[in-house]
């Protein structure tokens, strides 16, 4: 008979044991509980490997590491505002927010996000207009430069960011880079050897231990963040790569949104920075002062709002969520990817069957053929209610936006689905500024001018095979 039937009959012993763990340890919604059990039931050998890789949690998992007096100094910050909000003593420097005072004290709880209204905020929705400010900076630093992406390639433009952080190291700037590991698989050696061998320091986000694999796979770091000189900041969608400059072949023009910011918002990014440099190298940073120099400038309302599989709260999910039960005449919103779960998706039809005017911007081409197909699912519960879909023609929309009412906003780094809400880190601004908000409307807007309405008549006219990739998508969405 030979091992296999044993080796089977030990597989089903370990997946009962991983089904258990899912179910009563874990805390898993349902849809990701039924998901997983079909997919240790049905395909056992295959459901044990995926297991292994994408479904161990990290809840409850001290992943970013504090100093004692850095702590204590947010924790501190972090009381004394939400005193002031319960003894009436906050004020927002635009009245017509104060209405939003429950959304702050929201991510001061679950968060210690800070809120900050000393900040100057510029909007880019062009790759390569933010690359040309982005470079301008980088090439002003005068003390550090502290630069975090997701993706870095080594193409024209990788090469050309590369160029202009080796030349400041070598003039003495202290340079560091982290990328996340998986998604700069791409990103070849000798690129990294080039950058160290000047003087920049580089580390990558849960690399593997065993070369080629890596149990922590699923978990990545989806965060987007550049600190020069502790004055300045950038946060947004862009990854560092020449498709993000419209020189891709199969995506053309590249829609995001992307935030240049001065201000005191930059300390909470720089904290993001240094407490994911610290995970990551073990040259770690110290809380010095020069870090922490922003200076005061314009007065727009931010809170950086992190969020991470490692945390018990699901703190931008949260936000949005808050922001949507706040509306009441529009919310406009952007996303590559629609997969809510049921919260998010009932806060939205919710919405709309009350009269408020939801309109939801996807892109018309996929980056990600499963995703894509689940997306297109979603988006029926949300027509369903009344809502409005549409679909950009221009390019590949990868902005992840959100616009209440023309008065607040979010953008960052997550996008309306389960990897962003409970398995990526991610990082967003969330905005408290009336021209601001206006700013992203009109955007959204011009977006739409280039984009075509799906409206219901039209959706439920898909043929059978496209239902089908759907209900697939949709299926196995809770996992992925």
């Amino acid at each position: 008979m030979g091992l296999t039937p044993y080796l089977f009959s030990l597989v089903f012993v370990i997946n009962i044991g991983l089904a258990l763990s899912v179910i009563f340890l874990e805390r898993k919604d349902a849809p990701a509980t039924w998901a997983w059990l079909m997919v240790l039931f049905f395909i056992p050998i295959v459901g044990f490997f995926l297991y292994l890789v994408f479904g161990k949690p990290l809840r409850g998992t001290r992943i970013f590491k504090w100093d004692r007096e850095s702590k204590h100094g947010v924790k501190k910050a972090v009381q004394k505002q939400m005193r002031a909000i319960e003894n009436n003593n906050f004020h927002f420097r635009q009245q017509e927010l104060m209405e939003y005072k429950d959304l702050y004290y929201l991510h001061l709880r679950n968060n210690d996000a800070i809120f900050t209204q000393n900040n100057q905020v510029d909007i880019f929705t062009d790759g390569t207009e933010k690359f040309k400010a982005l470079i301008h900076d980088l090439e002003q630093a005068t003390d550090h430069i502290h630069l975090l992406y997701y993706i870095i390639r080594h193409d024209e433009l990788g090469q050309r960011i590369a160029r202009v952080l080796m030349k400041k190291a070598k003039a003495g700037v202290d340079v560091r880079v982290l990328y996340d590991d998986m998604g700069s698989r791409m990103l070849r050696p000798k690129f990294v050897r080039e950058l160290r061998k000047a003087g920049v320091r580089v580390d990558s986000f849960f690399p593997p231990k065993i070369p080629k694999i890596n149990f922590k796979i699923n978990y990545r770091n989806h965060r987007k963040l550049v600190i020069i000189d502790g004055k300045l900041g950038y946060i947004g969608g862009f990854n560092i790569g020449d498709e993000y400059v419209g020189k891709s072949k199969k995506f053309g023009y590249w829609r995001d949104t992307h935030l240049r910011i001065e201000g005191d918002a930059v300390r909470n990014m720089q904290t993001r920075f240094i407490l994911d440099w610290n995970q990551a190298s073990r040259n770690h940073i110290h809380y010095e002062k020069r870090f922490y120099d922003a200076v005061p400038k314009g007065d727009t309302g931010i809170q950086i709002v992190s969020s991470g599989p490692d945390s018990s709260w699901e703190q931008i999910k949260n936000g949005y969520i808050k922001m949507i039960m706040s509306a009441k005449e529009y919310i406009y919103l952007q996303t590559p990817y629609y997969i809510p779960d049921e919260s998010l998706r009932d806060a939205l039809q919710i919405a709309a069957l009350s009269g408020v005017d939801v309109k939801i911007m996807i892109p018309n081409m996929p980056d990600h053929p499963f995703v894509y197909w689940a997306t297109f699912s979603h988006i029926g519960d949300v027509l369903e209610a009344g809502a409005e879909a549409y679909i950009y023609q221009k390019g590949f929309m990868h902005a992840k936006t959100i616009v209440v009412d023309g008065k607040i906003a979010s953008v960052g780094t997550a996008n309306i689905d389960v990897r962003s809400f409970r398995l990526n880190f991610e990082v967003n601004a969330f905005i408290y500024d009336i021209a601001i908000a206006q700013q992203l409307v009109a955007e959204f807007e011009e977006d739409m001018r280039h984009s075509t309405q799906m409206p219901k008549s039209l959706y439920d006219k898909r043929s059978l095979g496209i239902r089908m990739k759907e209900s697939v998508s949709r299926l196995l969405s809770p996992i992925l």
